[in-house]
């Protein structure tokens, strides 16, 4: 009963790390619609709304009027699982992701002709994944839910018409659940019991960024979004199942779980090519290689469990990534403009680590978008992207757990929408 238990609340390290949709590892990019049209190539250089508190806060500086602009994204992903192989049977679980939508919101005051205030709220991270009491792999992975909300704060300055910099300290707060099938030892498949998992905390962290004006068509911008730590005191509760006989079932036991979101770099241009024409490149660097394995550790243990769970780690091995993109916007009148990008993501993961929760390779994306300003001051956004990754395959294998292989091809699709209005 020991082992059976032992791996099974890294699960909760696993969710709070993980996540994925638009980004590889557990980075989101939906935090500004007018860049997600344009494949977010030219994110920290671009400074087109008051998503730039984001994107590149010294971005601020370009916005002569005060404005807000609200917004979200709906994400629908896809799996098509395949060669499908469990010690214990069960379905596929090709609609693990449900239907999930992404907030954002920003506002921007420019103060005098140096300074200028905003605030920002988005979600960075986020995961939902559920795979159904009957995945082949449950004994692995079933249901994950993970949370992020940040809330920045940010000021610029702009030392003249050629360079500016901006800072935003950020308030993120994180929560989590998961829940997972933990297999009778007796006669696994039934009455096997239920493993419940929440955790949640608050962290500090930083964005902070600088933008050049080049030249009079050129714009450089630079952006560099800190690490953040987190300490997460969670809960984990065993219920029903085989535990409801040695008197574990329905206790809740304490457990803390420390977490670093790695530090990423942004690189971007943007090119006016003329009037109509505009072009964006951008890289973003991303030090994933933080993970090299997460530990857990749980407190008020029954001596029956302790020994075993009082410390555990798994290895995860991640590598760090880059991602690249290419963008364009065409003015095609006054209150038209049309947009398209396509971005290139590398997935942070080893083939020897890679498991059910986070079965993701490269990607690759490519995006449409458009921005219509009906009045002067008011701009609505819209954005399409499409999402497609490699195949990878995933290979489990424990004593108590059974053996699970399959192999994953992922796709999704994302619809954003966001109103900017000026006064």
């Amino acid at each position: 009963m020991k082992k059976i238990l032992l791996k099974t609340p890294v699960g909760l390290c696993f969710v709070f790390a993980t996540s994925h949709v638009f980004a590889s590892g557990f980075a989101l990019n939906e935090q500004s619609i007018s860049g997600m049209g344009s494949g977010f190539a030219g994110r920290s250089s671009s400074a087109e709304d008051a998503s730039t508190v984001f994107g590149n806060p010294a971005g601020m500086s370009r916005l002569k009027k005060e404005q807000f602009s609200l917004g979200a994204a709906t994400l629908f992903a896809k799996s098509d699982i395949s060669q499908t192989r469990s010690t214990f049977g069960g379905q596929d679980g090709d609609d693990m992701v449900p239907t999930t939508t992404v907030p954002m919101g920003y506002y921007v005051k420019p103060v005098d002709e140096h300074w200028a205030f905003g605030v920002g709220f988005y979600v960075p991270f986020g995961l939902i994944t559920d795979y159904g009491s009957d995945f082949a792999g449950r004994y692995y992975a079933n249901k994950s839910e993970v949370k992020t909300l940040t809330f920045q704060p940010t000021i610029s300055y702009a030392f003249n018409d050629i360079v500016s910099i901006g800072f935003g300290p950020t308030i993120n707060r994180i929560s989590g659940e998961i829940s997972g099938m933990v297999p009778n030892p007796l006669s696994p498949g039934r009455n096997d019991a239920k493993l419940k998992s929440t955790g949640d905390d608050t962290a500090l962290g930083f964005n902070a960024g600088v933008l050049v004006q080049a030249t009079d068509r050129t714009r450089l911008g630079l952006t560099y979004h800190s690490k953040v730590s987190y300490h997460l005191d969670a809960k984990t509760k065993v219920s029903d199942g085989i535990f409801s006989l040695v008197g574990v079932s329905g206790r809740s036991y304490d457990a803390s779980l420390d977490v670093d979101t790695p530090e990423a770099v942004d690189f971007s241009v943007t090119h006016q090519l003329n009037t109509d024409w505009t072009l964006y490149l951008g890289s973003t660097w991303t030090r994933w290689s933080r993970f090299k394995e997460l530990t857990i550790e749980n407190s008020g243990l029954p001596p029956l469990l302790s020994g075993q769970l009082g410390t555990i780690s798994e290895e995860q091995n991640w590598h760090d990534t880059w991602a690249h993109a290419i963008g364009t916007a065409y003015r095609l009148n006054n209150q038209w403009v049309l947009r398209a990008g396509f971005s290139v993501d590398q997935s942070p993961a080893n083939n020897t680590n890679r498991g059910p929760r986070i079965p993701t390779g490269d990607r690759k994306v490519l995006s449409f978008g458009a921005g219509w300003t009906p009045v002067e001051d008011v701009t609505i956004d819209v954005a399409y992207s499409y999402l497609w990754e490699e195949s990878v395959s995933v290979n489990d294998a424990s004593a108590t757990r059974g053996a699970y292989s399959s192999k994953y091809k992922n796709s999704a699709s994302g619809f954003g929408t966001s109103v900017s209005y000026r006064f």
